[in-house]
């Protein structure tokens, strides 16, 4: 691909796609952002008003009109489908954000057509481009925690009155799905969901989960809908102590186990804990940004050398699966293992 700016359009202009046309407007260096669309005429004057690009109330007129290298799609879930397809067959690469789609038949059609095309297909899971989550597995990758044995996720805030067609599970734990896979690099063997619903008049808004993955890492997963702070942090606990990340301010800390021996390096090779003591705990050094940024960085450079995506779609599918899993495991009460899972991950 060439030097010249990567040209990008933006379809959806709610809250996340405003952001998505900011940070490609003013944060991306070799990109100018050329089209928005958004059925919504005074969301597209929003948009355009003291920029450059172009407005479109018809997502495929911008397609059609525009020649796009690179395509943010922020419309509801409902939409991601057609508009993908669309963009990908105009020849542009896109970022779909999640869910990825509606269901797995939806999101296999939008890898396939990428596929067909050539074009690069991602997906906005944008708690991996968290620098504190990034630093993490950074660490874990580098054996820091020796063996790690648990893994929880913290999701809590107040309700979202604009949500009303899916559960806090679908929302928002693809997030913590994602990011546990992400971060213990092993698959779910075994899950099992307790729900509520509280104040949503159709589906729940309190979630506890458990996960057990195939590396015996077990992970909690805390989602709510109910609490009236936000509270977003993830907790890696191991053979040489904790880590717990906060993704809102963007802190990484260690919690030193003092039993930890200093010279462990495997516990298959060496001597391993047999016990556990608090001792120092250190704030690690994080060059905060804003993770959109990252986020629509890497992928513009994915795009400029040919991929790999950012987010490959499968893991997208993979954590959207997994969330309906445990809705299911919810409305049932039951535990789900063996081939059920196994379709979703195998």
């Amino acid at each position: 691909m060439s030097d010249a700016p990567l040209r990008a359009g933006v379809v959806g202009l709610g809250m996340m796609g405003r952001n998505h046309v900011r940070v490609w407007d003013e944060a991306i260096p070799g990109v100018e952002l050329v089209a928005v669309a958004d059925p919504d005429p005074a969301a597209v004057a929003r948009a355009t008003a003291g920029r450059r690009a172009r407005g479109y109330e018809d997502p495929r007129a911008m397609l059609e009109a525009e020649h796009l290298d690179l395509v943010s799609i922020v419309a509801p879930t409902s939409l991601h489908l057609s508009v993908t397809l669309d963009a990908l067959r105009s020849g542009s690469n896109v970022l779909v954000e999640k869910p990825i789609a509606a269901t797995r038949e939806e999101a296999v059609a939008m890898m396939d057509v990428a596929a067909e095309t050539g074009r690069m297909l991602t997906v906005g899971h944008i708690e991996r481009f968290n620098p504190a989550i990034r630093e993490l597995r950074r660490r874990l990758a580098d054996g820091e925690l020796g063996r790690v044995f648990k893994i929880h996720a913290t999701r809590l805030g107040p309700f979202p009155a604009r949500i009303r067609d899916v559960g806090v599970i679908v929302d928002l734990a693809p997030h913590d799905v994602d990011i546990m896979r992400y971060l213990v690099d092993s698959e779910p063997v075994r899950m099992f969901a307790e729900t509520e619903r509280r104040i949503h008049t159709d589906h729940e808004d309190l979630f506890v989960g458990t996960i057990k993955f195939a590396n015996g890492v077990v992970g909690l997963l805390d989602i709510n809908w109910l609490t009236p702070t936000k509270r977003r942090t993830v907790a890696v606990t191991g053979e040489r102590g904790m880590y717990v990340a906060d993704y809102i301010a963007q802190d990484l800390v260690f919690f030193a186990n003092q039993e930890a021996p200093d010279t462990w390096v495997n516990p298959g090779a060496g001597r391993s804990v047999t016990s556990v003591a608090e001792g120092e705990m250190t704030r690690r050094t994080i060059q905060r940004e804003e993770p959109l940024v990252v986020e629509l960085r890497d992928f513009a450079a994915a795009v400029r050398v040919g991929g790999p995506p950012p987010v490959e779609p499968r893991d997208a599918m993979i954590a959207l699966l997994l969330a309906r899993k445990m809705v299911e495991s919810g409305e049932r009460g039951e535990v789900i293992a063996g081939a059920a899972l196994h379709e979703v991950v195998g």
